[in-house]
């Protein structure tokens, strides 16, 4: 387990032939016939964020909007323009994914159809447990060397032909065959290897296991058991449905222990009921595991109820980093309080007036004292203001009520939807939330009151949130 900090982090793609093209003749309109052309696409630009050990981080935006590629650079699929990752104290950009310690759970499952789950869950271990085997194995043969090289002089063994070094090396085999057998550390763990897949399809009190096939097989079924799969662990993945891949493709990473995880969409493929039930087995097992998360999707449903954190992105930006609920009612700009919340914030284009009016052609009304200092410099000036669907409700008609017309009715059976109209600017739009209870017909006028200790402004320039204070 460890911390994830990513530090500046760029990252760009080589535009295509069309693309330059395009780009070019847009300059060339714009500009001049000689302008340069663009050599790449940046799709990640300047990315700072700080994952705590043990903490479970979303990565949540529109389609398009580089959560994906970023999640790909730290597991090393995608090399960066710039920029650092950290995990713990290892620097890990010139590092190869499989010396990261990192595992990724991708979406589309990834896993391998011709392996029975066991296989599939076992595929990486006994890699990871061969690798280490290797360095060993390596380590000692450099000491060998090293040993009988003592006493050579210089130069001597880059005189001796290649043929003669390679009847050397076989010689030195046979020799060690002969003296040990099997017990010589370069050959058991292969003729262990060996004898596993040749007995592996026999029944289990005719197969053989080495030690670290045991070791293996201890921890498939303890991921097996708390995964709730050791039912289909002999079973191929086209024989398993949606969830069970995904419980696998999970079971995968978590086997291995690693000090970071990495998902990327797990839950896309599943249908509601069984994305909802996914979703909070992921949250109950990271808990368990306390094992650093971090976690891609385009669901705001998926990141509100799963992310310790949500870091929103746009455009390649970090847009917030903040928990859930400070997102939902402190958005930091127009893009996040349009992008968290279902149905989404509602906007409006007004004007202030100091002290405290708003102004709108359908409405006025006076904001609470709280706004006053931080709408000084807005005297005279357009802003917009921003009202969740929630926060707007039926009353009767008044001046700091908007008339609005029904053109959408959506029954939920626990709240009621509706998609209206300004009744004077028809092309204006708004959602509105209202009690079941409340029988409303498509065509019917209502007046709606605005919440005013609710509602959020934004300066129309730089799109940024005005606070009260």
């Amino acid at each position: 387990m460890a911390q994830v900090v990513l530090e500046n982090i760029y990252k760009s793609f080589p535009l295509r032939q069309g693309e330059q093209e395009k780009e070019a003749n847009t300059v060339a309109e714009s500009v001049s016939p000689i302008a340069d052309r663009p050599a790449s696409n940046s799709v990640l630009r300047r990315i700072n964020l700080t994952v705590e050990d043990g903490e479970f981080m979303v990565l949540v935006g529109p389609s398009g909007c580089g959560k994906s590629t970023l999640l790909r650079s730290i597991a090393g699929l995608e090399v960066l323009t710039a920029g650092n990752i950290w995990v713990g104290d290892r620097l890990l950009n010139d590092l190869p994914p499989k010396d990261r310690d990192i595992a990724m759970v991708f979406q589309n499952y990834a896993l391998y159809p011709h392996l029975t789950v066991y296989d599939n869950l076992a595929f990486g271990l006994r890699r990871s447990e061969r690798e280490k085997e290797e360095g060993r194995r390596k380590q000692e043969e450099g000491r060998r060397k090293k040993e009988a090289g003592r006493g050579k002089i210089q130069g001597e063994e880059g005189s001796i032909p290649k043929i003669e070094k390679i009847r050397n090396k076989v010689e030195e085999v046979i020799n060690d065959l002969a003296s040990n057998s099997f017990k010589n550390p370069l050959i058991y763990p292969l003729f262990e290897d060996f004898l596993g897949r040749a007995t592996r399809k026999l029944p289990p009190g005719l197969r053989y296991l080495s030690e670290r096939e045991k070791a293996v097989g201890k921890r498939v079924r303890e991921v097996a058991e708390l995964l709730q799969i050791e039912s289909l662990l002999n079973r191929l993945p086209k024989q398993l449905s949606g969830g069970q891949k995904q419980r696998v493709a999970l079971g995968r990473a978590m086997a291995r222990n690693p000090e970071v995880f990495l998902m990327d969409e797990p839950l896309s493929n599943l249908d509601a009921k069984l994305r909802a039930q996914t979703r909070s087995q992921i949250v109950q097992l990271q808990r368990q595991l306390g094992t650093t998360t971090i976690y891609v999707t385009h669901d705001q449903t998926e990141a509100m109820t799963m992310g310790d954190r949500i870091a929103i992105m746009n455009k390649g930006q970090l847009q917030q980093v903040a928990r859930p609920l400070e997102l939902y009612n402190k958005p930091a700009n127009l893009f996040v309080a349009e992008f968290i919340g279902s149905p989404p914030m509602n906007f409006l284009a007004v004007e202030f007036s100091a002290p405290l009016l708003i102004s709108h052609p359908q409405f006025r009304f006076t904001l609470p004292d709280i706004w006053a200092k931080s709408l000084q410099q807005y005297d005279g000036r357009g802003l917009i203001l921003g009202i969740r669907p929630e926060h707007l409700s039926i009353n009767p008609p008044a001046t700091k009520n908007l008339s609005v017309q029904v053109e959408i009715v959506e029954a939920l059976g626990h709240e009621t939807y509706l998609g209206v109209c300004l009744t004077d600017a028809p092309a204006v739009r708004m959602q509105v939330r209202v009690p079941p209870e409340r029988s409303i017909r498509v065509g019917e006028e209502l007046w709606l009151a605005i919440a005013h200790d609710k509602i959020h402004l934004f300066d129309p320039d730089t799109e940024l949130a005005i606070f009260p204070r």
